[in-house]
């Protein structure tokens, strides 16, 4: 009953829109000092939740993605994508899933890249004639492919808490992003049928040659990014770090960043950074309150109770994801049910590659579902349009999205087979 009363406390604090690390914490202060426990080893687990050296690799990969915004590498992409594109039908709703997935490779957050890429696409695909909802579904979508293609940082948060490789569910992230772009494109295709007015964009090898050039350089740090971490060269951190470096040349020399555009970068990399600790650190004191109240005990009796078969497990996985996803972000649910689902998952020998790819993508789903979906406001906010009309719109595309994750359950070897081809 306690526990019950804890989390409908949650609920409430989250729906009045209270920032969640506060919605965490204070319920569970709140437990600790009705219960009469000390203090000692819970402040102990809070202050130690961010001291996983895995996780170091956040306010890098943050840091990139930042430095990325800022040195205009969604235009080039932009530019190169149309020009390769432009002259298809429907053109701009394929180059927005491309622009999407390259951009991907620099930045681990859904939200960075809906904010970027929707005031660089959403534009051109109003003055060629597509609708303003196709518009804000497409790039609303394609916004999910980031923090699912590595490198990402949900990934990095639950290989922490996992303890497994990151390099190795890096890895094996890839095939499922890929399916996202498939399933995006082939929702592109249908839609797109019925918006007979849309003008194409002529072709010219020269344009795409011109653009082409101007993507070399950035499209080199996924190779250097992805490349080392696959190929044993660095570790994640050492990654991050290195790519963030490799960018910020590469604003420099493009003369869109300038000294005094560091003091900004930092700022708004910290600010996140410090954003995602704190609701690391608040989601370690919940779980102890969790652990003390036996709540993963009696949840793992109830679902092994149910079924005692991994795919069934991963498809209630599937569900519960969906469901928390509308009501929270990525970040704390990883934190709250990775180590409740863990056990349960190595008791039914469900691989956590499989486990971590599928909570991933069901969770990032939960971006752009009310009432929290951050995605869905981000691209309000940009575009000046009701949070309705942004759902409405991304709404045909999250089909695809699950079935990615139902695909990725019924076989596993999707998200399998690269890293064991790699080794990792």
């Amino acid at each position: 009953m306690t526990s019950l009363l804890l989390l409908i406390t949650i609920m409430v604090l989250l729906t009045l829109r209270v920032p969640v690390a506060f919605a965490f914490l204070g319920p569970g202060l709140g437990y600790l000092l009705v219960e009469g426990q000390s203090l000692g080893l819970p402040m102990r687990l809070v202050a130690d939740a961010t001291g996983n050296f895995v996780l170091l690799a956040i306010p890098l990969f943050i840091l990139l993605g930042v430095v990325a915004n800022h040195a205009g590498i969604a235009d080039r992409l932009f530019d190169f994508a149309l020009a390769l594109f432009g002259r298809v039908r429907g053109g701009l709703g394929y180059v927005s899933v491309g622009v999407s997935l390259g951009f991907s490779w620099m930045s681990g957050s859904a939200v960075a890249d809906a904010a970027a890429l929707s005031k660089v696409e959403i534009p051109p695909m109003l003055r060629a004639g597509y609708s303003r909802r196709f518009g804000l579904g497409v790039v609303g979508a394609s916004a999910l492919i980031a923090p699912v293609m590595p490198p990402s940082i949900p990934a990095v948060i639950f290989a922490g808490l996992a303890t497994v490789s990151t390099g190795a569910l890096f890895a094996a992230s890839v095939v499922p992003a890929l399916l996202m772009v498939v399933g995006l494109c082939v929702v592109v295709f249908l839609l797109v049928r019925r918006q007979p007015g849309i003008r194409h964009v002529g072709f010219s090898w020269a344009r795409v040659a011109e653009t082409g050039k101007r993507v070399v350089l950035p499209l080199g740090a996924p190779v250097v990014i992805l490349g080392g971490i696959l190929g044993g060269f660095f570790t994640p951190t050492e990654a991050a770090a290195v790519g963030a470096a490799y960018m910020m040349v590469l604003g420099f020399a493009y003369r869109r960043l300038t000294v005094s555009d560091l003091p900004k970068i930092f700022v708004e990399t910290v600010l996140t950074t410090a954003a995602i600790m704190l609701i690391v650190s608040s989601a370690a004191l919940l779980g102890y309150v969790l652990a003390l109240e036996r709540v993963p005990q009696a949840l793992a009796q109830l679902v092994l109770g149910i079924t005692d078969d991994g795919t069934v497990f991963l498809l209630l996985v599937l569900l519960l994801m969906l469901v928390l996803g509308t009501v929270g972000d990525a970040t704390p649910i990883l934190v709250l049910v990775v180590p409740i689902l863990m056990p349960i998952a190595t008791a039914l020998g469900v691989d956590p590659l499989v486990l971590g790819v599928v909570m991933i993508i069901s969770l990032m789903i939960g971006l752009l579902t009310p009432p929290v979906g951050t995605v869905l406001f981000v691209l309000s906010s940009t575009q000046k349009v009701p949070v309705a009309e942004v759902f409405w719109g991304t709404l045909p595309f999250m089909v695809p999205l699950t079935l990615c994750c139902v695909l990725i359950i019924f076989f596993p070897g999707l998200a399998t087979w690269l890293p064991a081809q790699l080794g990792l």
